[in-house]
């Protein structure tokens, strides 16, 4: 069977599901190479930024490994802003959809959240909420996104900055994408 023989979900069979996992198991095992290859397309920014968001990532990973972050962290943290490019409104979330299979709750908690943190650094310079971060006061994860944005984040767009490559963080990408996903609430 090189493909189905149904056009409509509701007409596959058993053998046709079965074979059509096998195939999105493969598929699964290369997302980390598509992750990669995304990164590297990364090249260009909006207009205004002295840095392009592939260098962002970059700056932002290498001062959490500088930090002595988790693995897990230092992956979450170059791909926190994968979602600028398809999904500029809610990169946020989008960031940490791709993420959540892989990564513990706290992680994820902060890569969804950062959006709304960073805000705190230039909300109020367009009119809008500057602490939109404070609603999230007493959640457990409160001060690590604080950090995360402080330490790493806004800190990462100096074109003078010595980040580390993305080959040098491909290894970290491939084994955390290689992970049995986490399930949790």
């Amino acid at each position: 069977m090189k493909t189905v023989k149904f056009t409509q979900m509701k007409d596959g069979s058993k053998e046709e599901y079965l074979f059509l996992d096998k195939h999105e198991k493969n598929y699964i095992n290369f997302t980390a190479d598509r992750i990669l290859k995304f990164m590297q397309g990364l090249t260009s920014t909006l207009e205004g930024y002295k840095i392009t968001r592939l260098e962002h990532s970059l700056q932002a990973a290498t001062r959490a490994l500088n930090d002595n972050a988790d693995e897990e962290m230092v992956v979450a943290t170059l791909l926190h802003d994968i979602g600028d490019e398809l999904a500029p409104l809610n990169h946020s979330e989008y960031a940490a959809a791709v993420l959540k299979p892989y990564v513990s709750e706290k992680t994820h908690w902060i890569i969804k959240k950062h959006g709304e943190f960073q805000m705190y650094y230039y909300a109020h310079h367009l009119g809008k909420n500057q602490n939109q971060r404070d609603k999230y006061k007493g959640h457990k994860y409160y001060q690590d996104a604080v950090d995360f944005c402080e330490k790493w984040d806004q800190a990462s767009f100096d074109p003078n900055y010595k980040s580390k490559p993305l080959e040098y963080f491909a290894p970290m990408v491939k084994k955390i994408f290689s992970r049995k996903p986490y399930s949790f609430k």
